[in-house]
C-alpha cells in the first residue's frame, strides 16, 4: 500500500507548467511539522516536494499563495535523472491525488504560469536538491507554521 496524507504550509506561490499534450503541472514544497518537540522543546519541520496534475494543479495555483494551509493525499514517488556531469541525482515526491483547501493565502504573484513551454526538464546547472527544490531557509524568509 502506497498511500500519505500530509496537512502543512506551501513555502511559496506555485507556479503551473504546461507540459506535453496540454497537461498542466505544478510543483510546491509543503512544509509540514512533525507531532513531537525535539530535546530543545522545539518543534522541527519537514520539507516535502509535492506535485500536482490536471484541475487539482490549476486550482491549487490559481487559489493557494505562499503560506495556504492545505490537506494533500496522495502516493510516494521515486525518480531519478542524470545530470550533465553524468551524477545521478533521486528525488522522492508526493503525487497529490486529493487537495484539500484549509485556510488559504493571496499568492504573492498574479503570474500563473511558468516561462517555461513544452515538456518539463530538469535544470541542466548542478544545484543542491535545496537549491533544485527552492526549499526554504526558515530563519531567513519568515516561513509561517502553524
Amino acid at each position: 500500500m502506497n498511500q500519505v496524507a500530509l496537512v502543512g504550509r506551501i513555502t511559496k506561490d506555485p507556479i503551473l507548467r504546461r507540459v506535453s499534450e496540454g497537461r498542466v503541472q505544478t510543483s510546491f514544497v509543503l512544509a509540514v511539522n512533525r507531532n513531537f518537540k525535539n530535546q530543545k522543546g522545539e518543534v522541527e519541520t519537514d520539507f516535502v516536494l509535492c506535485t500536482l496534475w490536471g484541475k487539482a494543479a490549476e486550482n491549487t495555483a490559481k487559489h493557494c499563495g505562499k503560506g495556504s494551509l492545505i490537506g494533500v493525499g496522495g502516493r510516494i514517488q521515486s525518480r531519478s535523472y542524470e545530470r550533465e556531469d553524468k551524477s545521478r541525482v533521486y528525488v522522492t515526491e508526493v503525487i497529490g491525488e486529493d487537495i484539500r483547501f484549509i485556510l488559504t493565502k493571496k499568492r504573492t504573484n498574479d503570474n500563473l504560469y511558468s516561462e517555461q513551454v513544452g515538456s518539463m526538464t530538469l535544470p541542466k546547472e548542478e544545484k543542491s536538491d535545496a537549491e533544485h527544490f527552492n526549499l526554504p531557509n526558515r530563519e531567513t524568509e519568515g516561513l509561517p507554521i502553524f
